[in-house]
């Protein structure tokens, strides 16, 4: 199933990882100086939304939103509203991680709206992926050097890791303490985690940042 892919304006260096992730049936939504990574992305806009005052209006035959500069929902967050209103229910964010933490944090509350809404949201930067674990189990492959589950919403009950390190058996997580930081999946296995109750980031470190 193609995805609804949203370009936010953030850093990114290594548009080779980030391209995996791509797929050319996607729909491409650039939001404002997103557009600085639409060339070394390789890909076609099929839109574009923003209130354009960190990159000048492009001249395009591209439908284009163009949006007040004073409003409640940030460029990105107008574009998910609208990816959804025209049937999109799986969406890949990059160049939403980076640079402002308050727009950081902003576009990671994204995954949970996505998620209230039985929707699916993933952000993709040049050292992980990120997503959000409610009543599911999800996978992470032994692929990924690290894991991290945190607690960005209150409380999260009946939380199970299996396969990993530092296993879990219906245990609690809380905002206020990260017992979640840095677990890695056992060699040759699949780790398995759970959350009877709440929400959990889950961030997937493919490889450590360094410098």
């Amino acid at each position: 199933m193609s995805a609804c892919v949203i370009v936010g304006g953030a850093e990114i260096k290594k548009y080779d990882e980030i391209k995996k992730y791509l797929s050319a049936d996607d729909f491409y939504i650039f939001c404002d100086c997103g557009l600085n990574h639409l060339e070394k992305l390789g890909v076609k806009a099929d839109l574009i939304v923003g209130d354009f005052d960190s990159h000048k209006k492009p001249d395009t035959d591209i439908e284009t939103i163009v949006l007040p500069c004073e409003k409640d929902d940030t460029d990105t967050v107008f574009a998910i509203k609208e990816a959804i209103k025209r049937g999109y229910k799986n969406f890949i964010l990059i160049g939403v991680v980076g640079g402002r933490f308050d727009h950081t944090l902003g576009n990671i509350s994204i995954l949970m709206m996505l998620e209230n809404q039985g929707l699916k949201g993933k952000i993709i930067d040049d050292f992980s992926e990120m997503e959000i674990v409610s009543q599911a189990t999800v996978f992470v492959e032994d692929k990924f050097a690290y894991f991290s589950l945190l607690n960005i919403s209150g409380e999260a009950e009946g939380v199970t890791i299996k396969n990993a390190k530092y296993p879990l058996e219906n245990a609690e997580i809380k905002s206020d303490y990260p017992i979640g930081v840095s677990n890695e999946v056992i060699k040759g296995k699949t780790a398995e985690i759970s959350v009877k109750n709440g929400q959990l980031l889950l961030i997937k470190i493919r490889q450590e940042a360094k410098g």
